[in-house]
């Protein structure tokens, strides 16, 4: 439902030419895909205090594909923590979650997170 009252937003109010629309969509796949990339390395690294890092890369990644990425990390993100909350994971983490996931978006370098000894494949 936000995927289509965003879609219909940027179309309507922003005058989106199609083009652009295209171009939104292809960002927000990519920025998807970041997520889960960066996500799926979490899993894999396993490695303890990783994982504002990854919040923050998986962030960082999706925003540079631009507004539809942006928009996707967003929605990516503030879903996860919400089904966090939902599990009863503490309101301190979600919130530190939520800090490392903006930071990311906004641009900034997500290695401020990253934990010492962290392998560099990541």
């Amino acid at each position: 439902m936000k995927l289509l009252t965003g879609l219909v937003f940027c179309s309507l109010v922003l005058g989106v030419s199609s083009r652009s629309w295209f171009s939104f969509l292809g960002g927000a796949y990519d920025g998807a895909r970041d997520m889960w990339r960066a996500y799926s390395d979490m899993k894999e690294a396993n490695y303890i205090n990783s994982d504002k890092y990854f919040h923050a890369r998986g962030n960082y990644d999706a925003a540079q594909r631009g507004p539809g990425g942006v928009w996707a990390a967003e929605v990516i993100s503030d879903a996860r923590e919400n089904i966090q909350k939902l599990l009863g994971h503490g309101a301190e983490d979600t919130l530190a979650d939520q800090a490392a996931n903006e930071w990311g978006r906004s641009g900034k370098d997500p290695n401020h997170f990253r934990p010492a000894g962290l392998p560099e494949k990541y």
